[in-house]
């Protein structure tokens, strides 16, 4: 039997859907009273005042966008201080991509904005967002979600709703690795979460028909991917850009798209941010900001540098405010909008260009790349457009190549980290765990003659200067970091499974009673710690651990034990 179903009786109400999102909501705007919330869902879900806020000015592209129509866009806010974490949210993470990881500091939101003409509201349009507000980054799933609910949820709002919601909660808990068909609204969505355990690059896996269903269930709809943006969508009018925007990207550099709609300002800063998977983005980014968020001041003042964010706007406005800015990305309307088989491609610019609202569309920057522009790719995928080669294979050459070019930046700082864990050997029961090498970056540089990214990558350039600078990003700290707090356990479970392997009672014999208590608490402490932070160390081992830690328990004197048990 399915263990999930021996506790379907025992679940929480809306489990299932809160595993998947925080909330659905409506936000509705009214020329007089602004922007309100207007259903919520679950009911009892509990968002702050500043969480609603920010939720509601997010969820309207601004007045200069001119969204009508339906529009679909993505926002990511901060959460309120003390918003605490769920173990669902551990199990999740414990084995998704570092990229696909939970925030603890953030929300991603996910919106159908409604603007259509109406007589009876005043200015004559209705107004209304769909908004599914969420801990995971996975844009594509939600967005095809509220495709699928939005035509019944604009005829009848609130029944529509409550049925969405319930049977999102049917939906299986979300895990790394899942292949499911997700029902919704008489749509199936067929997805697949991607796993740390996956081989980057690999085709996702279709889920598996349901056997003896009782009813032909509706065709489901595969989604490529549940979180990866359109790149060739995006990139189209930068295509001879792309090395210099994976550049920024890797280094964490503060720049600004100027979009004219939502829609696009989103989709290209999450194109941005997703170009240097698997490595994650660990600088902070808005791919929908206005002048109504918290940080306004602190991410536009003119008194300080830029920080590491990448800021995704529509408001003309901004265009004075980010004249301290290095890097700014000004795009026109997209080359379908403009009937164009064969996009133009911006011009790089000087900043000094950028003074007026009306500032033509480019790349305004004084960035020079480190690595030299791949022809061959920008070719074939020029190549690609006149011959109208589908965008899903276009996009897919575009991953590829970014994901090749990742992988022969960070291979090289992934074997130096890995000659800095101590021998397996050099491991022993009695002792503390040795301690894993510091890193040193002139260590590293020295070693890229011999090993560094021109073994895997064709792209000639500075590859050392480029290391140099991304030692200074917030992305090489985030990757660091994580990437020794996964040696640092590794380290653990080698030392506890020395431990559950040893002769503990030979070494009881000739110890004092101090000493055999000492050696108790030590070893509950670890198996604690084991457990708590899921240590990589077979089960059995553990169990026989715990029978010892009794065994060893059992032979002291009775006040002894009493101690230890109180403990």
């Amino acid at each position: 039997m399915d263990p999930e179903d021996g506790r379907e009786a025992e679940r929480r109400p809306w489990e299932r859907l809160s595993s998947w999102l925080e909330c659905v909501c409506v936000v509705t705007f009214d020329l007089e009273l602004g922007q309100a919330i207007e259903l919520l869902y679950p009911p009892d879900v509990k968002l702050t005042e500043k969480e609603k806020s920010s939720l509601c000015y997010l969820s309207f592209p601004d007045s200069y966008s001119g969204c009508v129509g339906d529009t679909r866009f993505s926002f990511r806010m901060r959460q309120s201080v003390g918003r605490r974490r769920r173990p669902a949210d551990d199990l999740y993470d414990r084995d998704a991509p570092a990229a696909l990881q939970m925030e603890a500091s953030h929300f991603y939101g996910y919106v159908y904005f409604r603007q259509v003409k109406d007589a009876s509201v005043k200015r004559g349009y209705f107004q209304k967002s769909l908004v599914v507000l969420s801990r995971l980054p996975f844009v594509r799933l939600f967005h095809a979600a509220l495709g699928a609910v939005a035509p019944d949820f604009f005829s009848a709002a609130e029944p529509c709703l409550r049925t969405a919601c319930e049977q999102m909660d049917r939906w299986p808990f979300p895990a790394p690795g899942l292949s499911a068909d997700l029902p919704l609204m008489g749509a199936v969505l067929r997805v697949r979460i991607p796993s740390r355990k996956d081989k980057a690059g690999s085709p996702p896996t279709a889920a598996a028909e349901e056997e003896n269903a009782p009813v032909p269930p509706p065709r489901p709809t595969a989604l490529p991917s549940v979180h990866e943006p359109d790149l060739f969508r995006c990139f189209r009018s930068l295509l001879i850009h792309t090395q210099m925007l994976w550049e920024l990207a890797l280094l964490g550099e503060p720049l600004a798209v100027v979009a004219p709609s939502p829609a696009v300002s989103s989709e290209t800063v999450l194109a941005l941010v997703s170009c240097i998977a698997p490595l994650k983005f660990c600088c902070d980014f808005r791919p929908y900001f206005t002048v109504h968020d918290g940080e306004f001041r602190e991410y536009t003042a003119k008194t300080r540098a830029p920080p590491n964010v990448i800021l995704g706007v529509t408001n003309p406005f901004f265009v004075k405010t980010f004249h301290n800015w290095p890097h700014v990305l000004r795009l026109g309307e997209s080359a379908e909008a403009l009937g164009e088989d064969v996009p133009k491609q911006l011009k790089i610019k000087k900043m000094a260009k950028l003074k007026t609202l009306d500032a033509k569309p480019g790349v305004f920057t004084a960035y020079k790349s480190f690595l030299l522009k791949d022809k061959v790719l920008i070719k074939r995928v020029l190549k690609g457009i006149q011959r109208r080669r589908p965008s899903e294979v276009q996009s897919a050459i575009l991953r590829r190549h970014f994901l090749e070019l990742t992988q022969s930046f960070i291979i090289p700082l992934e074997r130096y980290m890995a000659s800095l864990m101590p021998l397996q050997r050099s491991v022993t029961p009695w002792k503390t765990p040795p301690q894993i090498r510091p890193f040193s970056q002139d260590d590293f540089l020295s070693t890229l003659e011999r090993g560094g990214p021109r073994l895997t990558s064709a792209l000639r350039g500075d590859w050392t200067g480029l290391y140099r600078k991304f030692f200074k990003s917030p992305n090489f700290d985030g990757w660091y970091r994580r990437r020794l707090g996964e040696m640092t356990r590794k380290l653990e479970s080698l030392h506890l499974e020395a431990v559950c392997l040893a002769d503990v009672p030979g070494w009881t014999r000739d110890k004092s009673e101090v000493e055999i208590v000492d050696l108790v608490v030590k070893l509950r402490e670890k198996l604690s710690k084991a457990r708590r932070r899921r240590l990589q160390v077979r089960e059995d081992l553990l169990t026989k651990l715990q029978s010892l830690i009794e065994s060893i328990a059992g032979t002291l004197p009775k006040d002894l034990q009493d101690v230890l048990r109180a403990q």
